[in-house]
This record gives structure tokens, sequence and C-alpha cells, in this order.
């Protein structure tokens, strides 16, 4: 499994997210969901497959709120209303400025909302702070035990 699913349906912003991994020299496994319908099917055949341990769940999503089919926020809904997968982190990663939508997001459990920014530089300190602080700083919740 790997440690992030990145849920974007844009090719060129997936490849930018990956290269900004790569330009930190991250060593991180990223899956990429190319919509909402992909990301879902990842998380819940996995989790499925693996008999539901949080282990062998993405250690953080990166989720677009503009997707194909199943939007990022219904996405959000359906990762938050299920026991296998409500304590893994989602990190919505947008270039909306709506009000509603924003609300919205953290209404239904979302982390953290990060504005992807123009300025690829600005967006590969964006992805490293994202992976040091929720790969690295951060402990997760594993039901009721805590695990790193």
């Amino acid at each position: 499994m790997a440690d992030i699913l990145l849920v974007e349906d844009n090719p060129d912003d997936a490849e930018l997210a990956l290269q900004a991994l790569r330009r930190n020299d991250l060593k991180t496994e990223v899956f990429v969901a190319k919509d909402g319908q992909g990301a879902l099917d990842y998380l819940f055949s996995a989790a499925s497959v693996t008999g539901t341990s949080p282990h062998n769940l993405p250690l953080l999503i990166l989720l677009d709120l503009n997707l194909p089919y199943i939007g990022g926020l219904d996405v959000l809904k359906k990762i938050r209303s299920s026991e296998i997968t409500r304590h893994v982190p989602v990190v919505i990663l947008t270039t909306s400025d709506d009000e509603y939508a924003i609300r919205s997001a953290y209404e239904l459990g979302a982390n953290s909302l990060i504005k992807k920014s123009t300025d690829f530089d600005q967006f590969v300190q964006a992805m490293r702070q994202i992976n040091d602080y929720w790969l690295g700083f951060n402990i997760a919740k594993e039901h009721d035990k805590v695990f790193v």
C-alpha cells in the first residue's frame, strides 16, 4: 500500500505533485487516483482485501476538490463515514477560493486545506511541509490505539 494516495484528475497537477515530492528527495510511495471513484475503489478494495487493518491504508490522502464523476467533497464524506478510513488524514489541495466548498470540506472532516500555488518552488515547499508534518511529526490514530 502506498504512503500517500493522491487524488487528482488533472495529469499536469498530478505530475507537479509527484515532481515536488521527488524534488524534496522524499522516499514516499504515492498512488495516483484519477477520479473520486478510483480513490474509493483503491481505499475500500484494499481495506476489504487486507482485513481493514489501518496499517494497510495510506498514511495520508491528498485530495483535489474538483473531480469528475464523484467530487472531492463526496469522496471526503465517504472516507469519514467509514469506520475503516475515517482516521486517515485528508489534506485538500485546491485552487478554489469558494468559501462554501472550503467550509464544507472542514465540516466533513478535512484535516487541512492547502491552496495550490502556481509558483513551483512554493508548491515544492508546501509538499515538503505536508510530508514532514503528516508523515513525520504527526502521531496517527488507529481506532483507539496510537501508532507511528
